[in-house]
């Protein structure tokens, strides 16, 4: 019996090949004798587990000799304080706001430095990217943060801002929670990038922190030990108990893609997801999807029945037919299928089938 196609947007769906690896090696590692949950973070098993996870994500990614690969805890919210704590200098930031998320982050670094809204589209309902052009970028920011992808309203960055062709020599800081290893990174471009690993990297619990390496040592005073960037790289990410089986699992995940043909490979399997959702609901007359086509969403497909009565009617026939998790967030209503990496093309298709079906009972 086949597995019902899962379209949360976090925690998600995970490749069937993986979580059959896990389970064969839940008891025993390798012939270890123990599980990854029950190994220490010190013992040559794990190190060989964790060491072979860095190798092949700065394989993957491509990240230079200069950037390091943090591996912490608390996913991007917590990363909203960790990364002012680090950066600012007590000073000033500047933020884009194209969502949920942008605008969280902007909220909780207002608690340790000025926080400025450098550009924001939150009078379009944050269905467009604001314009480079009419960015108001501070002459002495820390730096410059934005959200590449904004899971809840479905907005994308296609391209990293150039900042420096923006006349801005602050570094840019990108949360890349539910992007990450979707698309190849501009790393001449980005002085940090974080996120949650609960979207294209494995199960919740993993924070990844991608930065460059003169961006370190300048944490703030308050700024408790285990978060301070510098005291995490200077012990291997393991000045406390990293979180060893999520570590684990994303290696698992990062050796699925190297069998794929790594992150072009895949990127083009995310291109055609996406475009066959896209095109349709662009041609229905039941569904709409509000953003502008320029910034599209790879990841994340909100869209709403234009008659929003039959909502509930949508998504009981949809779980019935093995689709699950389609409601969308509670902040903006309608529906979201997420089409993280692990999202096969059977499952968009099945999707799409069942949308026109649905629209075709409903005339």
């Amino acid at each position: 019996m086949s597995r019902p196609f899962n379209f949360s947007a976090g925690p998600a769906t995970i490749a069937p090949e993986v979580l059959q690896q896990a389970a064969s090696e839940m008891l025993d590692w390798h012939g270890s004798g123990m599980g990854v949950m029950e190994m220490s973070h010190r013992g040559k098993e794990f190190i060989s587990i964790y060491e072979q996870a860095q190798a092949d994500l700065r394989e993957l990614l491509a990240v230079p000799k200069n950037f390091q690969i943090l591996f912490m805890q608390g996913g991007g919210l917590a990363e909203n304080a960790i990364v002012p704590l680090n950066l600012s200098r007590g000073g000033k930031a500047d933020f884009v706001l194209t969502g949920s998320w942008s605008q969280k982050s902007l909220k909780e670094a207002r608690k340790y430095c000025q926080a400025h809204v450098a550009a924001t589209d939150e009078a379009h309902g944050f269905t467009q990217l604001p314009a480079s052009a009419d960015w108001q970028l501070s002459a002495d920011a820390s730096y410059v943060h934005i959200c590449s992808n904004e899971t809840i309203h479905g907005v994308e960055f296609h391209e990293l801002p150039d900042l420096k062709a923006l006349g801005s020599s602050a570094p840019l800081v990108v949360d890349f929670s539910s992007q990450v290893a979707s698309r190849p990174v501009d790393w001449s471009r980005v002085g940090l990038a974080f996120g949650g690993a609960q979207k294209n990297i494995g199960p919740a619990g993993l924070t990844l922190v991608i930065v460059r390496e003169d961006l370190l040592g300048h944490a703030l005073p308050a700024c408790p030990s285990a978060f301070d960037y510098k005291t995490v790289a200077d012990n291997q990410s393991m000045f406390n108990t990293p979180p060893t089986f999520a570590i684990y699992m994303a290696g698992l995940i990062f050796q699925w893609l190297k069998k794929l043909g790594g992150v072009p490979a895949i990127e083009a399997r995310n291109i055609a997801k996406a475009e066959l959702l896209y095109s349709y609901i662009d041609s229905s007359q039941l569904y709409l999807n509000k953003v502008d086509p320029v910034c599209r969403s790879r990841m994340n497909v909100p869209f709403f029945l234009r008659d929003e009565s039959r909502n509930e009617a949508f998504l009981a026939g949809a779980k019935t037919a093995g689709l699950l998790q389609l409601k969308g967030h509670k902040s903006v209503g309608g529906m979201r299928a997420s089409l993280y990496n692990a999202m096969p093309i059977e499952g968009v298709q099945t999707l799409v089938s069942y949308m026109q079906e649905f629209e075709r009972t409903q005339s």
